[in-house]
């Protein structure tokens, strides 16, 4: 029998002898806000593996927050970066163009959800992709009330943090927030009220009638520009809603005259099993933001919608320097480059099916997993204390984390009472590369569990 590859390798206890005293000057030189989740000191990375200072490898299934589906240092990326940085860095696209920047809008515009002509322009960051999207909205529709929902993330800045739903730690103590902005419930299959003993379509019917009234007794639809959703809420948890959730919000965006923002900065780029995640509710949105992903690491984000929304604002009155930069625009059309010759698509599909399969055998023998759920790739288990009461783990949630760390496998959490692991490994992960890092969570989920 052929001997297992084995991909963790530490050398040292975590934080290794080298790795200390950089996180010792770390401390010293920026602010508390700069919260250290893992207490190692990275050097390198390729793939789905990460290597600190000290020569330790962990498996990475943090995909640097959502920003990794082809993984780290991907050949074509590199390559990319490389001539560019040889050619130039900078002009400001709307001074001086160039072409990367508008070959990778024709691409993104050719997977506009639902079909039909769209354009694009791009950003620096996820947020700020969702500040122009509020941006555009409001000029297209002469309206100034903005829709979002509970649990929601859409990034930091003034705007997004205000649509933002999680308080802590994002939003305490930061107000004033932006005016305009309504909340109304979103759909929570695990934890939803209505869900009882009667078949899912009663509480989706439901769900929708509390979600209808919520925000009739804040704003008139009349008064929205938009109302922005994320398909599969990220830092929420992974909540996925039910099937007939977008179609229904968009029937309901449709009859008031109100646009449709779907948020794919954390869902896009193959994660979900599709392009766009949007793709999967056979809906056509009226915009999309875009970031993460999109360029492999390197800054850009991006919205696209119907010409005639994003014809919306005049002229420059959207942009800034660094907008759509040239070393973002090249890894950019690297990353459809890989996505699409490495049918990455079909393998994000495998590596949910396989996550389903890994994490419902562990619920089957730990109490702690009260859910499993995701889309494609985005898979994620809520860890509870009580399967009855579902009361969040939150505790345990810290100790499985930090314990992954000690062994060699980097996991995140999400979820406002942070009870959520989620994975967000690149989708070009070796399955058995996937199957160890699964095999020491199974193991981390017992001793936590007392099993």
């Amino acid at each position: 029998m052929a001997t297992k590859t084995k991909y963790i390798d530490l050398k040292t206890a975590i934080p290794g002898p080298k790795s200390k005293p950089v996180l010792e000057r770390l401390d010293k030189a920026t602010p508390r806000a700069v919260g250290i989740y893992a207490p190692l000191i990275v050097d390198r990375a390729h793939g789905s593996l990460l290597t600190d200072i000290d020569g330790n490898t962990f498996i990475d299934l943090t995909g640097g927050v959502g920003v990794l589906n082809v993984g780290h240092t991907h050949d074509k990326v590199k390559k990319v970066l490389h001539e560019q940085v040889d050619r130039f860095l900078h002009t400001d696209f709307t001074n001086l163009p160039y072409e990367s920047y508008v070959s990778l809008a024709e691409r993104l515009n050719a997977r506009f959800p639902g079909g039909g002509p769209a354009t694009s322009i791009f950003f620096n960051s996820g947020a700020e992709a969702v500040e122009n999207a509020v941006k555009i909205a409001r000029a297209y529709t002469k309206r100034k009330g903005i829709l979002t929902f509970e649990r929601a993330f859409h990034g930091r800045t003034l705007m997004a943090m205000t649509l933002t739903s999680k308080v802590h730690p994002y939003k305490a103590g930061m107000g004033p927030f932006a005016p305009e902005v309504y909340r109304a419930p979103y759909p929570y299959p695990y934890r939803c009220e209505f869900n009882g003993h009667e078949p899912n379509h009663v509480c989706d019917e439901r769900c929708y009638a509390h979600i209808e009234k919520a925000l009739l007794l804040q704003v008139a639809p009349e008064d929205l520009a938009a109302v922005i959703v994320e398909p599969v809420q990220g830092e929420g948890g992974f909540v996925v809603p039910p099937q007939s959730f977008l179609p229904w919000l968009r029937k309901f965006t449709e009859k008031h005259g109100i646009l449709l923002i779907v948020d794919e900065v954390q869902t896009g780029f193959g994660r979900t099993g599709t392009f766009f995640a949007t793709e999967q509710s056979g809906i056509r949105p009226d915009l999309l933001t875009m970031a993460k992903s999109i360029a492999d690491g390197i800054p850009l984000s991006g919205v696209m919608g119907r010409p005639e929304v994003m014809d919306g604002p005049g002229d420059s009155q959207i942009g800034g320097t660094y907008v759509g930069n040239p070393l973002g625009t090249a890894a950019g059309n690297a990353v459809m480059d890989a996505i699409e010759e490495e049918n990455l698509l079909e393998a994000s599909k495998r590596q949910g099916e396989y996550l389903v399969k890994r994490f419902k055998e562990m619920q089957q023998k730990n109490p702690l997993i009260g859910d499993v759920r995701g889309m494609g790739a985005m898979v994620a288990i809520e860890l509870v204390r009580d399967p009855k009461t579902k009361e969040p783990a939150d505790k345990e949630t810290n100790q499985v984390l930090q314990s992954l760390i000690h062994k060699g496998v980097l996991m995140l959490k999400s979820g406002v009472y942070g009870n959520v692991i989620r994975s967000l490994a690149p989708l070009n992960t070796p399955l058995d590369m996937l199957d160890e890092a699964m095999d020491v969570l199974e193991t981390t989920l017992a001793e936590v569990g007392g099993r």
